[in-house]
């Protein structure tokens, strides 16, 4: 059994137990931080697909998770009370809601995409990042909406089938999206398409060469992320009950560039591993100072300097010795003196 193997079963058998082990030490507390775990968890691996595998480095990728849970937030406002949007009576169903949140979030990753993908390197940063301030103060002026102070929510979304209003249920709810989401984005960097992607990342004029248009699968990529990061604030503000104009601004995005670099860039796993030394760590060292980043950002650092493939590529490191001692020895070339006829 491979390591990454191993790795991948004791991650998805961490989340599958942890209510029985929150349950057991009387201890609900670990729920409802491996759901904020699982969330965070999605957002950044969606960013680890632009950064890992596109070379994109996006410092705008919030907007998409502000605007997710937005537009649930909104449609709650409107649905409890009563309040005509457009003329619609809004809806509580997550089969209604979801999809016109996911959609959203598409059309601006199309726009956002589409006018960022004409710029690179630093200026594609900061594009990005100018896009995600825009939207971050269009929320904040939103002064029906609550404005800076954001939304509360009554209840959560329904689902037929689930008591989202269940803290285990919405938490195994979270996970399986996560799972989801995971194995859809390996099995698209495994594709035809994730290799146009990581032909664009080593050498774009190389892949323009054999006929492909690099614009058409970034923006692609671009998009499916914006949509990883949508689904995670829908779940986010379903389970906070709340959304806020800071769920849209760049510390926000910051945020999930560490959990990335933390985790491990251009390993899928890794972002999820990045979260949850991001959430540990600031739950524990809140508890010493509340000047805990002081601390944060030099292990970031460290981590930056000496783990290239941050804390997944430390897990993975025994299994590349191993191989690398067992890798058989090249055969002797023959010299030319040596061949007889």
């Amino acid at each position: 059994m491979s390591r990454r193997l191993v790795i991948d079963l004791a991650c998805l058998a961490t989340f599958a137990l942890m209510p029985l082990v929150a349950a057991l030490f009387d201890e609900p507390f670990l729920v409802s931080l491996f759901t904020r775990l699982a969330i965070y968890g999605m957002a950044a691996a969606s960013l680890d697909l632009l950064i890992g595998y596109g070379a994109l480095v996006s410092f705008g990728h919030a907007a998409f998770f502000g605007l997710g849970g937005y537009v649930v937030g909104v449609i709650a406002f409107h649905s409890s009370q009563m309040l005509p949007l457009w003329g619609w009576e809004g809806s509580n169903s997550a089969l209604v809601v979801w999809p016109l949140a996911l959609l959203c979030c598409a059309l601006l990753g199309l726009v956002m995409g589409y006018l960022s993908l004409r710029t690179s390197g630093v200026q594609f940063i900061m594009i990005t990042l100018a896009f995600s301030q825009m939207l971050y103060f269009i929320l904040g002026s939103l002064s029906f909406y609550g404005g800076d102070d954001g939304i509360l929510m009554n209840e959560r979304n329904t689902l037929p089938g689930l008591d989202l209003n269940d803290a285990n249920q919405f938490y195994y709810l979270c996970v399986a999206l996560l799972v989801g989401w995971l194995l859809f984005c390996r099995r698209l960097v495994d594709s035809r398409f994730g290799f146009v992607l990581r032909g664009l990342k080593q050498s774009e004029r190389r892949t323009v060469s054999l006929g492909l248009k690099p614009v058409r699968y970034r923006l692609t990529a671009f998009v499916i992320a914006g949509l990883g990061a949508g689904l995670a604030g829908i779940l986010w503000a379903n389970y906070a009950l709340f959304v806020s104009p800071d769920m849209a601004a760049w510390q926000k995005s910051g945020e999930l560039m560490a959990m990335v670099i933390l985790g491990g860039v251009g390993t899928l796993l890794g972002p999820v591993l990045g979260a949850a030394a991001y959430l540990g760590l600031e739950q524990l060292l809140s508890l010493w100072t509340e000047h805990w980043l002081l601390v944060f950002g030099p292990l970031l650092l460290l981590v930056v300097l000496f783990g290239r493939q941050g804390l997944y590529g430390l897990l993975m490191s025994g299994a590349g010795k191993a191989r690398k001692a067992k890798a058989p020895r090249p055969a002797k070339a023959i010299k030319p003196q040596e061949v007889h006829p």
